[in-house]
């Protein structure tokens, strides 16, 4: 079975599991290929919120045993990975943005983009109260320029926050490597 014969619900049924969700996040972020080892460590590491190498040798068979027996022949059978059970290299197919809503976000190196928006209304508010008050250089003149500096910074932000959760768009611009 092929990744674009999938259906939703086959999707929903293959990325039900957390442990075949972080399998392919893993691979996402290793650039589609890995061997088994350092997944297993990573995917354990996950599960035990833990660094990797903090993984006790317990928690490591029990994620280790369960990718090769259970979940890395699903996703192989689904079409989503390509599995070598001999040499134990997994590679994760063409067209892995398909299964981007069905992973674990929280798994992503995650920006502060709250700060960033509170930083931008905060100077916005600190810029806009003088101006109505028509206190110092700023008068209700410059209120509008002001105002506009602002949504151009905001637009920015959001532009860029847009285009770094999507990989698609950081390859088309060259920034995939970053």
């Amino acid at each position: 079975m092929s990744e674009s014969d999938l259906t939703q619900a086959e999707l929903f049924d293959v990325f039900s599991n957390a442990r075949r969700r972080h399998a392919v996040q893993y691979l996402k972020r290793t650039g589609g290929t890995c061997d088994l080892a350092p997944l297993v460590e990573q995917v354990a590491a996950w599960e035990n919120d833990t660094d990797p190498d903090d993984v006790t040798r317990t928690q490591r068979r029990r994620v280790y045993i369960s990718l090769y027996q259970t979940h890395l022949p699903m996703l192989e059978d689904h079409g989503i990975v390509d599995w070598d059970p001999d040499g134990h290299r997994i590679e994760l197919l063409p067209s892995e943005e398909r299964f981007d809503p069905y992973l674990d976000r929280h798994l992503e190196d995650q920006r502060p983009w709250q700060y960033l928006y509170g930083g931008v209304t905060v100077v916005g508010v600190i810029a806009v109260v003088p101006s109505i008050l028509a206190v110092g250089p700023l008068t209700t003149a410059a209120a509008p320029l002001v105002a506009l500096g602002l949504c151009l910074v905001v637009l920015g932000l959001a532009a860029v926050q847009h285009v770094s959760r999507r990989s698609d768009l950081r390859r088309s611009i060259g920034l995939a490597g970053r």
